[in-house]
């Protein structure tokens, strides 16, 4: 598993639930280290651990967690840079969500070992959509469901998603958009700022 991966994964731990959390999750899991080193290629097993131990010490469902995960990666100002590459997909919500479909191109761009799965975003109508997750990264479609939730508040609109679950060959998470200028959106401006 790429370490960008698992650092977000620890990154998320200790800002949500703690140092002490996270120490018991890497004893949990066995990793003999506590902290991922960057720039290192890990074992998928351990990560599987440590989503597994993680999991146990909290008392929920993995499935939940990487919700609250993918909400982490666009909402902590920890994780602004994830946050800007999103917003490039576009200046509305249902822009953003038709950008998803390059969304694996516009992240291997920008760190060239890392490969997602693919998404395929499929418009059953103006305010109805649903986002196939294809193969290759266990749990993707939960953490995708987080991050389309806390994009939606980033940018303003009132949705309702449902994690559908396995279809064929894809993860799907259906969306409805209910109002697309709900609120107003969290402030971004495409252009870089120099101090």
């Amino acid at each position: 598993m790429h370490d960008l991966i698992n650092r977000a994964i620890q990154s998320f731990v200790c800002a949500t639930n703690g140092q002490a959390c996270w120490l018991r999750v890497t004893e949990d899991a066995r990793l003999g280290f506590r902290e991922f080193e960057a720039m290192l290629i890990y074992d998928d097993d351990m990560t599987t651990r440590v989503l597994d131990a993680l999991s146990g010490d909290l008392n929920r469902p993995k499935a939940e967690i990487l919700e609250d995960l993918g909400t982490y990666l666009v909402s902590h100002p920890n994780m602004e840079g994830l946050r800007r590459l999103l917003r490039f997909g576009g200046v509305s919500y249902v822009e953003f969500l038709h950008s998803l479909d390059d969304l694996a191109d516009r992240v291997r761009l920008a760190v060239s070992d890392l490969t997602l799965p693919a998404l395929e975003l499929r418009e059953l109508s103006a305010t109805e959509y649903q986002l196939c997750s294809f193969p290759g990264l266990p749990g993707y479609s939960s953490v995708m469901v987080g991050v389309l939730r806390a994009m939606a508040d980033d940018y303003g609109a009132l949705v309702i998603l449902s994690h559908e679950g396995q279809q064929q060959d894809s993860d799907v998470i259906s969306i409805m958009l209910v109002e697309s200028a709900f609120a107003e959106g969290r402030h971004f401006d495409l252009g870089a700022h120099s101090r």
